[in-house]
């Protein structure tokens, strides 16, 4: 593996092979998501429990500080919003001179496989690769499904995980599946860390799937409501660190929040 990419990959997945990622990108299609709506507000006091903070550059520029430590990985995708006929019509957004200039550790894009602009999102990845791999810049290919909740299955998940790899990506970003999730991660020659998706009703509820995730070879996860919209941010953060860099159980985890929910 080239030095940069190597190096900067080392900055995003700890010395244990696991990671934490923050994406406060939704605004990018969604607009002022709650508890979203001022950036610089939400991101205060999580950096330091990030292992890599996900974000567009307006946001970057006007909500992160510039002596942030936290890595950043880029978004560099968009082009559609909630309310636009179709969320899978995306292109690339960012130019590698805009990568470069803003220090990132690494990029994230989103594919849509099987919608009606898959091959678009396809070879937006692969054309990003062939531009990132130049400069040692890794990226993170996201398995987007729109709309579409019900393709969270692991057939659909692991024919999306495989092809991001198979074009260049270095991490997979995609949703945990209850049923043969392990297919998903063994299928996949890279990384996968697991996405958020909707809010969970309960902490636990977040603790138990990430917890069973990781049993299934996920490295870590890239989970923005169900942490930032929790009613105590930092205490979720370092209840997830518990079960991804230290082994903890759900219920050690869900113990961990109490805790320290109750101290603030």
């Amino acid at each position: 593996m080239d030095w940069g990419i190597e190096n900067r990959l080392s900055r995003l997945i700890r010395e244990d092979g696991r990671c934490q990622f923050l994406p406060v990108d939704h605004g990018y299609f969604q607009g002022p998501t709650s508890c979203l709506e001022k950036p610089s507000e939400t991101i205060k006091g999580l950096l330091p429990y990030a292992d890599g903070l996900f974000v567009t550059r307006g946001v970057l520029r006007s909500s992160v500080p510039a002596n942030c430590q936290t890595p950043i990985i880029l978004r560099v995708s968009g082009g559609t919003s909630i309310i636009g006929a179709d969320l899978s019509n995306e292109t690339i957004t960012t130019s590698i001179d805009e990568i470069i200039r803003l220090n990132a550790a690494a990029v994230g894009i989103s594919i849509f496989v099987g919608s009606e602009y898959e091959k678009q999102t396809l070879t937006n990845l692969a054309r990003l690769v062939d531009q990132c791999e130049g400069f040692g810049i890794p990226v993170m290919a996201v398995t987007a499904v729109g709309k579409e909740l019900e393709k969270r299955e692991a057939r659909y998940l692991g024919l999306s995980s495989r092809i991001a790899a198979e074009l260049g990506a270095r991490i997979v970003k995609t949703y945990y599946c209850p049923e043969d999730f392990e297919k998903v991660t063994e299928g996949c020659p890279v990384p996968v860390v697991i996405a958020g998706g909707p809010k969970c009703e309960t902490e636990l509820e977040v603790f138990e799937f990430v917890y069973d995730g990781i049993q299934k070879g996920a490295i870590g996860v890239n989970l923005g409501r169900n942490v930032w919209q929790s009613p105590h941010p930092v205490p979720m953060m370092r209840a997830l660190n518990a079960i991804i860099h230290k082994n903890s159980t759900p219920k050690e985890a869900q113990g961990l929040f109490e805790e320290l929910s109750s101290k603030q």
